[in-house]
């Protein structure tokens, strides 16, 4: 009789603890899918646009730059560094918050700036205004020897590599820019980085060309201290290598530019001469899409604000 009760015990006690691990492996079956969910969440809210991504051997030291104010309601700054030919290069990013929240590659200009070496180098804030007014993703190089980058300016010369390897990083490494309607912007010496870099680069698909330089010898020609600074950072004279001067100048090859232009400039212009836009424009309207807007100021490099909704319309045509 003991024993029955015993036995009777003893299998109630094995039946609890059958019921128990059911029970824990039911509850852990069903947490899987929550550990899951989170790790997604988490993935979600990263994203292609979490910069922490795209940290690498070639890409690296990437900084948020915000200053603050109206464009920090528009976009996020980045500056970071890259490799091209060895050196360590400058760049700096731009990326609309109307963008970023879609989670999806979003449309790119590229910004060629002016100057030679530290002056007209790019600036925390440079990139912001070109980015609210365009409402793309916009990156930029500082070139070898201007700014923080490593090497020297040569005005065109191997420097333009800094630019291509920049395009290079936006097809294959950022995997947030859309190459499918990529543009570049070339204000003044950023002619020099443009043109020649599209004449080259079919992944160029349109330009935009503020006060740009696009013919070297006149250049020299017209200003006593530029011969001084394109014989500093080309190393010699148009007449000892033409050749090096006209590779780069668009107005010697512009048959060679078969894809549209957008065209500004001031007829008084003092740094860039009028007429090398006005040279140019003749010789593109010809074989491509090509507009030209003139001002009769004397303002370089920038645009009226009346015509920011056409660079939006140009952009979105």
């Amino acid at each position: 009789m003991k024993a029955a009760r015993l036995l009777s015990v003893v299998t109630a006690i094995v039946l609890v603890v059958l019921a128990l691990t059911a029970c824990q492996h039911e509850k852990s079956s069903q947490a899987e899918p929550t550990v899951q969910t989170e790790t997604t969440t988490s993935t979600k809210e990263n994203g292609i646009f979490n910069m922490e991504n795209y940290e690498s051997s070639e890409v690296f030291n990437i900084l948020k730059v915000n200053q603050g104010g109206k464009y920090d309601e528009i976009c996020t700054t980045y500056k970071f560094n890259y490799l091209s030919d060895g050196l360590k290069i400058e760049g700096y990013l731009s990326v609309p918050l109307s963008v970023e929240k879609t989670q999806k590659p979003g449309k790119c200009v590229m910004f060629n700036h002016g100057g030679n070496r530290d002056f007209g180098k790019l600036e925390n804030s440079t990139l912001a205004p070109i980015c609210a007014v365009c409402d793309r993703i916009v990156i930029a190089s500082q070139y070898r020897g201007c700014g923080g980058s490593e090497g020297e300016d040569h005005f065109g010369g191997d420097d333009l590599n800094d630019v291509i390897k920049l395009i290079d990083l936006c097809e294959k490494h950022f995997s947030f820019i859309d190459m499918d309607d990529f543009c570049v912007i070339g204000a003044s010496r950023g002619g020099v980085m443009t043109y020649p870099a599209a004449r080259k680069d079919s992944r160029i698909k349109r330009i935009i060309a503020l006060s740009a330089v696009c013919d070297l010898f006149e250049s020299y020609e017209a200003r006593d201290d530029m011969k001084i600074v394109l014989k500093e950072t080309l190393g010699f004279t148009p007449e000892e290598k033409p050749e090096e001067y006209e590779k780069r100048s668009a107005v010697f090859w512009a048959d060679e530019i078969k894809i549209p232009v957008l065209m500004f400039h001031a007829k008084q212009d003092k740094q860039v001469p009028y007429s090398q836009a006005e040279n140019l424009y003749v010789k593109l309207k010809d074989n491509t899409d090509c507009t030209f807007i003139t001002y009769d100021d004397d303002i370089h490099g920038i645009v009226h604000e009346k015509d920011y909704q056409t660079i939006r319309d140009w952009l979105n045509q």
